[in-house]
């Protein structure tokens, strides 16, 4: 018998829902040979003596047994190095996008967000069949607290998801307005501090002082990306609630023993979002020289506007070159002409910007 994809396909639009029907899936290009910056990695690797310690811990993981459903140890872990309130609690996710995901089947709709802001918002409201309200933000990509507060009149959210700092434009939001919308808000409003390490600011102590508060974060920006691993702190009545639609054994053995053993060497991976940061401003005079509008960044990339060139063909240009960055132009009206550049190593930011054309 031969398989008809037709008829397959033909069934599956009889049964999957119309807003997953007309999504696109999320999609990642490798980067092949090229320098990759456009997925926000840390671009540097385990130094080898650190390797081989982290090795010697893979060798003890029991593959054989589930993991500690819990992540008693990593918990402890992340609480001594991030300086965690005393009083919260700690949701472990499959890196922040199943944090995400978890929200939003706890808690319902709708949801609010700055846009243009992380995709997976939005994405994931649609995943679970919820609203999702999007409030522009200002010309300069500074959030608009007078029109966030109308939003959360008017849609009254269940959930607001305020990125610290935004990306894709790499700014953080004025700390006044962002506490006019925890006031206004009826529901939880979460802070998403993804790029933590490279914006020497937190609102964490945010959790004890406001009740509708979590802040989430995750390890990959810091330089684990391959492990998966984000985790929020809120406060106990909404983490037991959240708990409540977490997967069985999300956090898998090897992903939990690493990083522990990561955590223990935190100031490896500090020293290297200190250099990341470093190269974040050469980078941005760089692009400057080239005739390119830069937007301010606390993050480990740089958002920036061609004023002459097609993004398109600048995106081309660098991509023949062996360059990848992300081309942003068509994603959202007001990131008409924008590319985003992750920083990397110095010598892959001198190849993208000798790649670079003059805006």
């Amino acid at each position: 018998m031969v398989n008809d994809s037709s008829g397959a396909r033909r069934r599956a639009a009889s049964v999957v829902r119309p807003a997953i029907r007309e999504l696109s899936a999320y999609q990642a290009p490798p980067a092949g040979d090229g320098i990759k910056l456009d997925a926000m990695e840390n671009p540097y690797e385990l130094p080898p003596a650190l390797k081989s310690g982290w090795l010697e811990v893979m060798r003890e993981a029991a593959l054989n047994r589930y993991p500690d459903p819990s992540g008693a140890q990593l918990k402890e872990r992340l609480r001594r190095v991030f300086d965690l309130p005393a009083g919260s609690s700690i949701l472990l996710g499959n890196g922040s996008d199943e944090i995400i995901q978890m929200i939003q089947l706890a808690l319902g709709g709708p949801v609010l967000a700055p846009v243009p802001t992380f995709v997976m918002y939005e994405m994931t409201a649609r995943f679970v069949n919820l609203e999702f309200a999007g409030v522009p933000l200002d010309r300069e990509f500074a959030l608009d607290a007078d029109a966030m507060l109308a939003a959360v009149e008017r849609h009254q959210p269940a959930v607001v998801f305020i990125a610290y700092p935004n990306n894709p434009t790499g700014n953080l939001f004025d700390e006044d307005a962002i506490r006019r919308v925890i006031g206004a808000a009826p529901g939880l409003v979460v802070i998403d501090e993804a790029y933590h390490a490279f914006a020497g600011r937190t609102l964490m102590p945010y959790v004890e002082a406001y009740p509708n508060v979590l802040i989430m974060r995750t390890l990959s920006k810091l330089g684990l990306a391959g492990l998966r691993l984000g985790f929020a702190a809120a406060d106990p009545a909404w983490i037991d609630e959240l708990e409540k639609v977490r997967m069985p054994y999300n956090i898998n053995v090897l992903t939990q023993a690493s990083a522990v053993f990561a955590l223990d060497h935190i100031d490896v991976f500090n020293e290297q979002a200190a250099r990341i940061r470093a190269e974040r401003g050469r980078v941005a005079a760089g692009l400057a020289a080239k005739g390119y509008r830069c937007f301010p960044s606390d993050a480990n990339f740089i958002l920036f506007r061609c004023r002459e060139k097609d993004a398109g063909d600048v995106f081309r240009t660098l991509l023949d070159d062996g360059v990848v960055i992300k081309n942003l132009d068509g994603a959202h009206p007001a990131l008409a002409g924008c590319l985003r550049v992750t920083i990397g190593t110095p010598d892959e930011n001198d190849r993208f910007l000798e790649a670079l054309p003059g805006s």
